[in-house]
């Protein structure tokens, strides 16, 4: 087998561009639903992004007309199969946690439809840029399941109750146009502007400073536990911890000298 082959058979895609790294979910034939390999291939791929010093922004994007199909139904169906509930702890848990620690910005491109898991993946995402010609469907109810791989945490806060338990209940498909107007996702492009837009929003984030980045995200997900009060001390707390770093100062620096800033954190 050529390493061409090699490469086309690999369950997810890797490539860099500058400090962009883009990571491609790759089962077109299957709509990129989740086995317990392409979960392995996927959860290394985030890890080596994540220890690379390099790279500065992840892109998350999916082979062929889909994002992500959710699971294989058929990895579930035979005698041997792994339970649900068991690929939910061992596969669907830590990949989502994962996302949401990553220590630079990931942007979900969704390409086609993301549908069940696939489709809180992308959610879980900082940024979702999706296709004009894309959907997004919490495909569970149809199984007899409940949404997962996040989804029961990320469609409240997102869009609020009446909305979540809407998709969640009827498990309607939902257009890009739509789930953008409902703040689902950050934004809905022509499909032949999805990769543009996303590359350069990309190139953009890499270049900014990317701890505070991730520090905005960690900042906004943890406030939701606290009140107005812990939320403040704990807004005290990071800028007390950023404005000494080196991309604060450099920041600062800039501003007063009338240049352009160079970051270097990560």
């Amino acid at each position: 087998m050529t390493h061409a082959n090699a490469a086309a058979e690999a369950p997810v895609l890797v490539q860099d561009d500058g400090a962009v790294r883009t990571i491609t979910l790759n089962r077109p034939q299957a709509l990129n639903s989740f086995t317990v390999p392409m979960h392995q291939a996927l959860r290394a791929a985030l890890a080596e992004a994540a220890a690379t010093p390099s790279v500065r922004c992840v892109v998350l994007t999916g082979a062929g007309r889909g994002f992500c199909a959710g699971q294989d139904l058929a990895e579930v169906m035979g005698e041997q199969a792994p339970g649900v509930g068991d690929l939910v702890a061992e596969h669907y848990k830590p990949l989502a946690l994962q996302v949401s620690r990553m220590p630079v910005p990931v942007i979900a491109a969704v390409n086609g439809v993301a549908a069940g898991a696939g489709a809180n993946l992308a959610l879980g995402c900082d940024l979702v840029i999706a296709a004009e010609s894309a959907s997004f469907i919490q495909a569970f109810a149809k199984i007899g399941l409940v949404p997962d791989c996040g989804g029961t945490w990320l469609l409240p806060r997102l869009v609020g109750r009446a909305t979540a338990l809407g998709l969640a209940l009827t498990a309607d498909k939902l257009g890009a146009a739509q789930a953008k107007t409902l703040g689902l996702i950050w934004q809905c492009v022509p499909e032949a502007d999805l990769m543009p837009t996303v590359q350069a929003l990309a190139a953009r984030l890499a270049a900014m400073p990317v701890k505070a980045l991730v520090a905005t995200r960690l900042a906004i997900d943890g406030a939701q536990q606290l009140s107005l009060e812990g939320a403040l001390s704990e807004e005290g707390r990071l800028q007390s911890e950023l404005a000494t770093a080196h991309d604060c100062q450099e920041g600062m620096a800039a501003f007063l000298a009338k240049r352009a800033p160079v970051f270097t954190d990560r």
